[in-house]
C-alpha cells in the first residue's frame, strides 16, 4: 500500500486555555493510504500530556519511517501492521492516523459507513458537549454565549483548575452558569490542576450545580490511595482522561474512578478505542468520547462509536477557523456520523486547492 503524509495548520478561532497552558494553533497531518484503487484518510494531532510530548515533528518522522515499511502490506493484513507499529514504538497519534486510515479504507472498499460496518445505530447517541476553556469570569460568559449562538448545546464542559486558585475556579464557573440556559448540563474537566484537598471542596461545591461529574481532577502522577480517596468522598463521579491512555490502564483504575475519556490519539485509533469501551463497560466504568485540537476528519472518525459512548465531547473542529474537512453533522445537539463509506469525510470546497 502506497502511504502520503501531507501537515497542514489549523487556527482556534478561540485559544483554549486549561490548567497546562494555552493553545491556539495545531499543525496536524493527514495521512492517505492508496491501494487497488480506494484511498483512506487518516489524521495525526499533536499532544501533550506528560513528559514525552507527542509533536508534530515527532509525528512525522515516525509516519515518515513507516512508509517504506507498509509499502509491501496489504491494509487487510491488520495484525501485521500492528506488529510493525509495537516494533518500532510508533506513537500513539501517528498509530491513531494509519488506523483511521485503515478503517476508512476498508468502509469505503465495502461501501459501508463505520458504525454500519460495526452493527451500530444512532438510536442511543447523546448530546455532545462543548468546552469553555479558563478565563476571565466575562470572557467564559461572553465564549459560552458564542457556543449558544453557533449550536445551541445542551452540554457545557468547564476547564477549570487555573492557576489563579479556587476562588477563581467557581467565580468562572458561577459566570457561566448565568449565562447558560436554565436546561444546560454541565460537566467539569480539571486536566489535573487540583491537589486532592481542593479536589474535595469543589466536588462538594460543583455538586449543587446540576455538574454530571468531574474529569481528571488530580494529576497522572498523584497515588492510586488518593484518587481512591477522593472517589469514596466525592459526591460527583470522577472520569479518568491523562490517567487513562489505552486498555492495559482500565482494571488499574478502576476501582478509584467511575468513567475514562477515551480519545483516538493517546489510544491509537478507533481499533484500540473501541477495546477501551469494552474494557471499561466489562468493569463497570462509564465512557466519554474525547478530543485534542482535531480536525474534522478524526472527530467524524471518533464519532463513528458514539453510541457506545455515555457522554461526547467531540467539539473541537467545531471552534477553527480553517478546519480544512467536512464530516459529521449536528442534528438536535447529536454529532451523526455520514452514512457515506468509510469514515465519510471529504475536503471542503475551499479547501480543494489549497491541500
Amino acid at each position: 500500500m502506497k502511504l502520503q503524509i501531507q501537515p497542514f495548520t489549523v487556527n482556534k478561532q478561540f485559544p483554549l486555555t486549561i490548567s497546562r497552558g494555552t493553545t491556539a494553533q495545531s499543525t496536524n497531518l493527514w495521512v492517505r493510504l492508496e491501494q487497488e484503487g480506494v484511498e483512506g484518510w487518516g489524521e495525526a494531532s499533536p499532544f501533550s500530556i506528560g513528559a514525552q510530548p507527542q509533536t508534530s515533528a515527532a509525528l512525522i518522522s515516525a509516519l515518515e519511517l513507516l512508509i517504506p515499511l507498509l509499502g509491501s502490506l496489504h491494509p487487510l493484513e491488520r495484525q501485521r501492521i500492528e506488529q510493525v507499529l509495537d516494533h518500532h514504538a510508533i506513537p500513539s497519534a501517528a498509530r491513531a492516523a494509519i488506523d483511521l486510515a485503515l478503517w476508512d479504507w476498508m468502509g469505503k472498499r465495502v461501501g459501508l459507513p463505520l458504525w454500519q460496518l460495526w452493527g451500530l445505530n444512532h438510536d442511543p447517541m447523546v448530546p455532545f458537549s462543548v468546552t469553555i476553556g479558563i478565563n476571565t469570569p466575562e470572557q467564559a460568559a461572553r465564549r459560552t454565549q458564542a457556543w449558544l449562538e453557533l449550536i445551541d448545546p445542551q452540554m457545557l464542559k468547564i476547564k477549570l483548575g487555573s492557576p489563579a486558585g479556587l476562588a477563581a475556579d467557581q467565580a468562572m464557573f458561577t459566570a457561566v452558569q448565568a449565562v447558560a440556559p436554565p436546561q444546560t448540563g454541565f460537566c467539569v474537566d480539571a486536566n489535573g490542576g487540583w491537589p486532592l484537598a481542593a479536589a474535595l471542596t469543589m466536588a462538594e461545591w460543583l455538586a449543587a450545580a446540576n455538574v454530571k461529574y468531574i474529569e481528571q481532577p488530580l494529576a497522572p502522577t498523584v497515588p492510586l490511595d488518593q484518587w481512591a480517596e477522593l472517589s469514596a468522598r466525592s459526591p460527583l463521579p470522577i472520569f479518568a482522561d491523562e490517567s487513562c491512555l489505552t486498555s492495559p490502564d482500565i482494571p488499574r483504575l478502576a476501582a478509584v474512578v467511575q468513567g475514562v475519556n477515551i480519545k483516538l490519539m493517546k489510544s491509537g485509533g478507533l481499533g484500540e478505542a473501541r477495546r477501551m469501551i469494552h474494557t471499561a463497560k466489562a468493569h463497570g466504568l462509564q465512557v466519554m468520547l474525547g478530543c485534542y485540537s482535531d480536525s474534522a476528519l478524526a472527530n467524524t472518525a471518533a464519532a463513528h462509536l458514539s453510541s457506545l459512548a455515555d457522554y461526547l465531547d467531540l467539539d473541537s473542529h467545531l471552534n477553527l477557523v480553517d478546519d480544512p474537512f467536512q464530516g459529521a453533522n449536528i442534528q438536535n445537539g447529536r454529532l451523526l456520523p455520514p452514512a457515506l463509506p468509510g469514515l465519510g469525510v471529504g475536503l471542503r470546497v475551499e479547501s480543494e486547492k489549497a491541500l
